[in-house]
């Protein structure tokens, strides 16, 4: 019987009997975790980093060249969960013209004159790209469901705001993913799954290391009151919206180097499962090469 790989204690594809109690934030010391599985050092695990960030500039560079799938990287988190921060250690290596970002801010007034799913639609990868959101369409069932005003400012016709309103958007979501996997967009959902102590220990680092006061903002500090709510929030959206097509991987994140090796675990092994290869051309295409290395090599004298 083989080992329990990390990435499949992470991996929920049927939220039916998810419970976020169940994935520790820290994985060093708990009961939680199955016999067998072994943990790697942060030595051990940041030099697997290193691996994983070159074989995503190749796995990169055949999505790019077959130009027939594309991903969907999905950042869920609490404040100080280390979301940027994850992005930058584990894509840092990959062409920039392939990758593109996008951090979902307040609405504006054009896009409150839309569904709430019209202002992401826009921003999905194209076919050879990855594209990230930093904060997604997730949003509008967690910040939304926590702070009631978020409903009310999106104007929606009273039958839209009834009591399945939720369970609505989940099945949305779950509609909208689906979607995606069956035209080559592959999607990929992390829950940076952080302690509260944590993050108040992250909070205290950033007002008592100059360096960092930047980052701190009160506001983030008045959201920790509705702690909670956001565990309840996050805990019902996974178990209604992980599938096999679109599955959430819940990943520790009280310790940095663990929680971003096990990003990049998955991204490869995501990436390695799609039946791409370095496209190859035909014998007449060859000929012609050949042909033009001919001319190039006479221009040489």
């Amino acid at each position: 019987m083989s080992r329990p790989r990390a990435i499949d204690v992470c991996r929920v594809s049927d939220g039916s009997e998810f419970h976020l109690a169940d994935h520790p934030a820290d994985w060093s010391g708990s009961d939680l975790l199955p016999s067998g599985l072994e943990l790697r050092t942060k030595k051990q695990a940041v030099a697997e980093l290193e691996v994983n960030r070159a074989r995503l500039v190749a796995a990169q560079e055949k999505l790019w060249a077959n130009d027939t799938y594309g991903m969907l990287v999905v950042f869920q988190a609490m404040d100080a969960a280390g979301k940027d921060g994850t992005i930058k250690h584990v894509l840092s290596g990959m062409n920039p013209q392939g990758v593109v970002v996008s951090s979902f801010k307040v609405p504006s007034v054009e896009e409150l004159d839309h569904n709430y799913l019209w202002r992401y639609a826009r921003r999905l990868p194209e076919r050879g790209q990855v594209g990230i959101f930093n904060r997604s369409y997730y949003e509008e069932v967690l910040v939304a469901r926590v702070h009631p005003e978020v409903i009310a400012n999106q104007r929606l016709p009273a039958r839209a705001r009834g009591p399945h309103l939720w369970q609505h958007r989940y099945e949305d979501m779950v509609a909208f993913e689906r979607h995606l996997v069956r035209n080559g967009i592959v999607v990929v959902k992390f829950f940076l799954h952080l302690s509260r102590e944590e993050q108040r220990l992250r909070f205290l680092d950033r007002i008592d290391t100059p360096e960092k006061n930047w980052k701190f903002s009160a506001g983030d500090v008045r959201e920790r009151a509705y702690w909670d709510d956001y565990q309840v929030a996050f805990e019902e959206a996974i178990r209604a919206t992980a599938t096999e097509d679109a599955p959430w991987y819940v990943i520790p994140a009280d310790r940095k180097w663990r929680m971003r090796t096990l990003v990049s675990d998955v991204l490869v092994d995501v990436i390695d499962s799609l039946p791409i290869s370095t496209p190859t051309i035909s014998d007449e295409q060859r000929a012609a090469l050949a042909v033009e290395r001919e001319r190039l090599v006479a221009e040489g004298g």
